[in-house]
């Protein structure tokens, strides 16, 4: 047993270094890297409670044992530089150019208590009220329905926050994603929309992002009632939600996108999205484009790749870059498996290039994809880090300024 309980510590530590990729284990090796890593004080105290409570009865007694014993101080090792590596989390924020230090007497510290029971993040902090299960778009047998995140208090119209859950286009829902960031975004003064859309293979592309932008439409007209500004929106989602969230960012007013309202404004004022997918056609960081996958021409867009490359382009963040795109704060992990960290480099490098506004991007570094879903020591310091760059914005907003954050700065990617 010693030897099993080290040898599963060392290959837990290792994989959370070095994640496989190839096809039969890129999925349990992301689910145990993901769990390793966000949760590495918890497994740590399980690694020496049962190394511990193995050597005492009796692991020792043989050369297996020892040899355990070894292989399990090892992983400890490797999961405690797990841990700094998290707790630096802080240092690559403030290198990106957000405002941390922006109200830090007033901004309440995402509370201790979620990092150590991560699934009270699902429970709606004190002071915060959801209203769930609300219809934003009814048309035939189609329901579509999102939750809302608010202060309890009343007070004036505040600003709003879109969250797109991710599920590579086929799965996720608003009950299981973003809820540690509308949380706290909802205790500093925020309305947060965590909205569903039809997925694939029922939906077929650009279904979802069209019934995002009916959102935004809903958003205009019925945001007073839960207390948001309408001509205040940002935008913000992980995964296949970050590539969405992008798109929604980069594409207002494409009559393509939304058919019969051609006329509504669906510009938001800025963009958060984490580990995304930025361009389907070019390969870059991937074997073949993203586009050319079996999951996204047979689920997804229902067509060929090779024949229709064209329509993957129009679903692809890239092809909508320009001088007047909204400020962006672009969050991957340096250690996803799932999105490679060159996609996201490589999108901020093309954004920057024309943007005239603010693109911040930060790099976790030791992190894995949808690193955000729960509560960790660095999903707390990225939520803290993420409120105080949209307060920034809203902060500009309000004093009729430009789209700028304080304290920002432009950085390359070297």
């Amino acid at each position: 047993m010693l030897l099993a309980l080290g040898a599963a510590a060392l290959l837990l530590a290792l994989n959370a270094r070095l994640p496989r990729r190839g096809l039969v284990l890129l999925v349990p090796s992301f689910f145990a890297g993901w769990l390793t890593i966000e949760l590495a004080p918890h497994l740590l105290a399980a690694e020496l409670a049962g190394l511990g409570l193995a050597a005492w009865a009796g692991g020792l007694d043989a050369w297996p044992g020892w040899a355990g014993l070894a292989l399990g101080v090892l992983g400890a090792a490797g999961t405690v530089e797990t841990i700094i590596a998290a707790r630096r989390t802080t240092v690559t924020l403030r290198d990106s150019g957000a405002p941390l230090d922006l109200d830090p007497e007033g901004a309440p510290r995402y509370p201790r208590a979620h990092l150590v029971v991560p699934p009270l993040c699902f429970i709606p902090r004190r002071g915060v009220k959801v209203d769930r299960n609300i219809v934003y778009r009814e048309e035939g047998r189609l329901r579509l329905k999102l939750d809302v995140y608010r202060p309890a208090a009343e007070g004036r119209l505040r600003p709003g926050l879109m969250q797109i859950h991710g599920g590579a286009w086929v799965i996720g829902d608003k009950r299981e994603q973003g809820l540690p960031l509308l949380n706290h975004m909802a205790v500093q003064g925020w309305v947060g929309f965590n909205v569903n859309y039809r997925l694939s293979p029922r939906a077929t592309w650009p279904e979802h992002l069209i019934d995002l932008k009916h959102f935004i439409a809903w958003y205009r007209e019925h945001a007073t009632e839960y207390g948001a500004d309408p001509d205040f929106l940002c935008v913000t989602g992980g995964s296949a939600g970050g590539h969405l969230t992008a798109l929604v960012a980069l594409t207002a007013g494409v009559a393509e996108f939304q058919p019969g309202f051609e006329d509504v404004d669906t510009s938001v004022r800025a963009a958060v999205p984490f580990y995304g997918v930025y361009d389907l056609v070019e390969p870059g960081p991937w074997p073949i484009p993203m586009g050319a996958t079996g999951l996204m021409q047979k689920m997804v867009f229902k067509q060929s790749f090779r024949e229709n490359p064209e329509a993957f382009a129009k679903a692809s963040p890239v092809t909508y870059l320009s001088e007047d795109a909204p400020p962006f704060f672009v969050i991957h992990g340096s250690k996803d498996s799932l999105i490679p960290v060159a996609e996201a480099r490589r999108f901020v490098e093309r954004l920057r290039d024309v943007s005239k506004a603010p693109v911040l991007y930060a790099e976790m570094q030791g992190s894995q994809h949808a690193f955000d879903v729960f509560p960790s020591y660095r999903t707390a310091r990225v939520i803290e880090g993420v409120e105080r760059y949209l307060t920034g914005l809203h902060r500009k907003y309000r004093e009729g300024g430009p789209p700028s954050v304080p304290g920002e700065v432009t950085r390359s990617l070297g």
